[in-house]
């Protein structure tokens, strides 16, 4: 379980709500300017996968940190999924004619996947009780940026 829910670190405010900014960027690109739509959605579907890489990560520090390997091995496993679904991602739109529309599908579907798997290691390792409202308001976020891609595309 994670501990009290302490304030939130100005840092991690900052580098947390400071990441959203190309997913903002990129989404409100891709509405608003159809002449470049196609590179703004690949610059949103990039920065997803990069960003989808990075959440990983936390798995992979915690199963480092497990006293057995029966612990580990599930940390570790996970920990690869979304760097996994990213690079996926960012091969679906040149495999076939939707595939930038399923790659922003497939991330957004990665986020709450990684999301849930974030509910789970909390429950299991403590955590400052900041991260998990965190991590499920940058999540959103970045979810309804990459919804933009269908939404733009339909």
């Amino acid at each position: 379980m994670s501990a009290a829910n302490p304030r939130l670190p100005a840092s991690v405010a900052w580098l947390g709500y400071g990441g959203l900014l190309p997913f903002a960027l990129s989404a409100g690109g891709s509405l608003a300017d159809p002449v470049h739509r196609e590179v703004w959605q690949q610059a949103l579907l990039a920065y997803g996968a990069v960003i989808l890489s990075f959440v990983g990560a936390l798995h992979w520090a915690f199963a480092m940190g497990a006293n057995e390997d029966r612990q580990a091995k599930p940390l570790y496993l996970w920990s690869v999924v979304p760097a996994l679904a990213g690079w996926v991602a960012l091969l679906l739109p040149l495999l076939l004619a939707q595939g930038t529309v399923l790659a922003a599908l497939l991330l957004i579907l990665a986020f709450v996947a990684h999301y849930v798997q974030d509910r789970r290691l909390v429950r299991r390792h403590p955590m400052p009780g900041w991260y998990l409202p965190l991590r499920l308001r940058l999540s959103s976020v970045a979810c309804l940026c990459l919804a933009a891609i269908p939404y733009a595309s339909r």
